[in-house]
């Protein structure tokens, strides 16, 4: 992973302002915090070496090591809020771009299905807030705090500086290394994500035909293979993440334990003033701390960058090329056909093969042929919505793929086999071709579509839900009469209708075809009778046979031509856990014994790096008492030992609290889809799919927040507090009641403001 993409800095302006702002912002952080280390050295050696009091110089030097506290929070306060204007600016300049290409004519690339889209516009986009949020102010910080930290060093003690600047540099060539090996993995969890939602999808907008045929309670049984599928993923993709934050937490510690015990045996011997060791000491994790952060956010970051490389690959498939020649009137131009060839990607059969078909202005043809003759491409392709492999459409003397698609579309009226109709009133539905058109213009348009009992204002559900197929089928047909356009193509309009209404629909479409160029797909004899000429497509054969002789071939074994593919079954792989499919007598909770098992490894990892600065300290300042060596040995030890156990907890503690919460999160997510399985269809009808996939996918994972970023801290923090609390207040009893009082208004008053 680059450490800045410049695709997403190219995006928007904001980006390159947020960077440079990141920079300065960074240097003003680097110059507090070698303030805040000087005050705290100098206010420690006062009252510990010189024994001074509250004095007037103390309670300077403490208002002036509260401003610099405060400045610093202003600081790292301005960085969150560009961070989240920039990223707000970069998500809505993808998310528009990302729509604008997905809806753009003659996309040619890979088909993507409706689940995945959605989960890239929404969640995927979304998760760019960790790249932005966290890990590009910190990558700013990095470049900024350790060098300016170092020269503050270097000035103090060059031993202490050279140990740091070479234990520096081997941060950020581990972190290179493990992101690598990472990326990978990320890639492929990405993936995983997006099948689930793909899947998820399916499963939700076919919840009525499931439970007609028995399936949808065996669905959680699938739902829950792909999330642990996901699960796992996950887990390996963070085993290898997480060792980035497990080598620099050695680096740092390890480095930060080394400078403490050479200051101690230069303090020892006299060699060392206790103002300079404690300000390397101070400054030295300082040093550490924002590559150290780096890696700790990366992971944040790579599931973004993962959803950034996806929606790059959409915005770069390619596109046809940009007309501007509008398209000829087609009252007056004959459209041809001339050799169209249709393979879809990655299949062996054609969709349509070599087909030559002349319509002349104000002619109606019968398209017909048996399934997967390759009809519905036909007409996809006079749409312009499918690139013929071979051959091409001229309109007069022009070729389609000149022309600017937004001027041949405005002259057609298009009702596919299965016409998609949005949650509204029917009038909303019919109006969809012309917004101006009266209340009249609709009621006329409906009667003419053997529709007129449909009362105009009744409120339909997502997909035309409250309506038959047959009644869609008009109110499409109602939509396609009050346009009025030139060229009319319609895919088995009357396929749902009965003989009496199909016999109604079929003289309006004689009346309305007068002065049109019409093309129908049928079957049925009463709109065959009504048209001009029948055009009959032979019936599928492989690719590679001979077609008739007098006629179209379409060939294809397999693919959309003029049925949508079907969804993919997945089945539970091994490993899952059994799930009941009946009633919500769902497994308990799978995660709960390892939230505690992580509270009380990162509870030890806090206080491993409590113990580090704290032995650190001690032992500096006993040092500088010039004991006999012997009695600093315990204190040398024990900085090691707390340097690298606060490494080894943390990892774990990162493992065990994701594992936890990925399996948490697997049964909520099968509890939730079991009661909307309860629920559905009556319940469900008034709630659109993609909110459905939303509950599924982006609400359950935001849940894991919840856990990872509030919960667990929280409860890690309060046992930690409570741990400092006790051992200070033993040494010092009021010092235990001011940390008792600082944790208090950090842990309380803070989080309620």
């Amino acid at each position: 992973m680059k450490p800045v993409d410049p695709r997403l800095v190219a995006c928007a302006r904001a980006t390159r302002v947020f960077l440079a702002a990141s920079v300065v912002l960074g240097l003003v952080s680097a110059l507090l915090v070698i303030g805040q280390a000087t005050l705290i050295a100098d206010l420690v050696v006062r009252a510990f070496q010189d024994g001074e009091g509250a004095g007037d110089g103390v309670q300077r030097q403490l208002l002036l090591l509260v401003a610099v506290t405060l400045g610093r929070a202003l600081v790292s306060w301005l960085t969150e809020l560009a961070a989240h204007r920039s990223s707000a600016a970069v998500k809505s300049e993808l998310r528009m771009r990302l729509l604008e290409h997905a809806v753009a004519p003659g996309v040619y690339g890979r088909a993507r299905r409706t689940g995945e889209l959605a989960t890239l516009a929404g969640r995927g986009i979304d998760a760019l807030d960790g790249y932005f949020s966290r890990y590009l102010p910190q990558l700013a910080l990095a470049v900024v705090v350790p060098v300016a930290v170092l020269a503050r060093i270097v000035t103090a003690d060059w031993i202490s500086a050279a140990v740091v600047a070479g234990t520096l540099p081997l941060i950020p060539l581990f972190m290179a290394l493990v992101g690598w090996a990472t990326q990978a993995h990320t890639d492929r969890r990405w993936r995983l994500l997006s099948r689930l939602s793909g899947h998820f999808l399916d499963v939700v907008a076919g919840l009525p035909t499931l439970k007609v045929f028995g399936r949808a309670k065996a669905q959680a049984h699938s739902i829950r293979a792909i999330t642990d599928d996901y699960r796992r993923a996950t887990l390996r993709t963070l085993r290898i993440a997480f060792l980035s934050s497990l080598v620099l937490e050695l680096l740092a510690t390890i480095s930060v334990a080394l400078v403490a015990v050479a200051i101690g045996m230069r303090l020892v011997h006299g060699e060392l003033d206790l103002y300079t060791g404690l300000l390397v000491l101070v400054l030295a994790p300082e040093a550490y701390l924002p590559l150290r952060q780096v890696g700790t956010h990366y992971h944040a970051a790579a599931e973004g960058l993962s959803a950034a490389d996806e929606v790059f690959a959409v915005l770069d498939e390619p596109l046809r090329p940009a007309a501007h020649t509008p398209a000829p009137d087609v009252r007056h131009a004959t459209v041809v056909l001339d050799g169209v060839r249709v393979r879809h990607e990655g299949r062996t059969y054609d969709a349509l093969p070599p087909t030559d078909l002349t319509l002349r202005p104000g002619e109606t043809v019968a398209v017909t042929g048996p399934s997967g003759a390759g009809k519905s491409t036909l007409l996809r392709v006079l749409l312009g919505l499918v690139r013929p492999q071979t051959g091409g459409v001229r309109i007069g003397d022009r070729d389609l793929s000149d022309l600017d698609p937004a001027t041949w579309h405005a002259q057609i009226a298009w009702v596919p086999q299965h016409p998609q109709l949005f949650a509204g009133t029917v009038a909303d539905n019919v109006r969809l071709v012309r917004a101006d058109a009266t209340d009249e213009d609709v009621a006329e348009a409906l009667a003419a579509a053997g529709a007129a009992d449909l009362d105009p204002g009744a409120v339909l559900g997502e997909s035309g839900t409250g309506l038959s197929a047959g009644q869609r089928q008009r109110v499409a047909l109602a939509r396609a009469f009050l346009a009025g356009r030139p060229l009319v193509l319609l895919d088995e309009p009357t396929a749902a209708l009965d003989g009496e209404t199909e016999a109604g629909v079929v003289e309006a479409l004689r009346r309305y075809a007068e002065g049109r160029t019409v093309v129908v797909v049928t079957h049925r004899p009463a709109l065959l009778s009504a048209a001009d000429r029948v055009v009959a497509l032979a019936g599928p054969v492989a690719a590679d046979e001979p077609g008739t002789a007098d006629g179209p071939v379409s060939v294809p074994a397999y693919g959309p031509p003029d049925e949508p593919e079907p969804a993919p079954e997945h089945s539970a792989g091994s490993g899952s856990d059994p799930v009941s499919g009946s009633g919500s007598g769902a497994q308990p909770p799978r995660g709960r014994p390892r939230l505690a098992a992580s509270a009380a490894l990162g509870s030890l990892a806090l206080l491993s790096a409590v113990g580090l600065m704290a032995t650190s300290g001690w032992l500096i300042s006993r040092a500088s008492q010039h004991p006999p060596v012997l009695y600093l040995m315990v204190a040398v030890t024990a900085t090691r030992t707390f340097g690298i156990g606060r490494a080894v907890f943390r990892y774990a503690e990162r493992l065990v609290s994701h594992d936890a919460v990925l399996r948490l999160l697997a049964d909520v997510r099968v509890r939730v889809y079991r009661r909307l399985e309860r629920l559905a269809p009556a319940g469900l009808s008034r709630t659109h799919s993609g909110d459905l996939l939303t509950r599924l996918v982006a609400d359950v994972d935001a849940l894991q927040d919840r856990f990872l970023r509030w919960l667990l801290p929280a409860v890690v923090a309060v046992v930690t507090g409570l741990a400092a609390v006790a051992f200070t207040g033993a040494l010092l009893p009021g010092a235990g009641a001011a940390l008792a009082a600082g944790l208090l208004v950090a842990g309380l008053a803070v989080p309620a403001l």
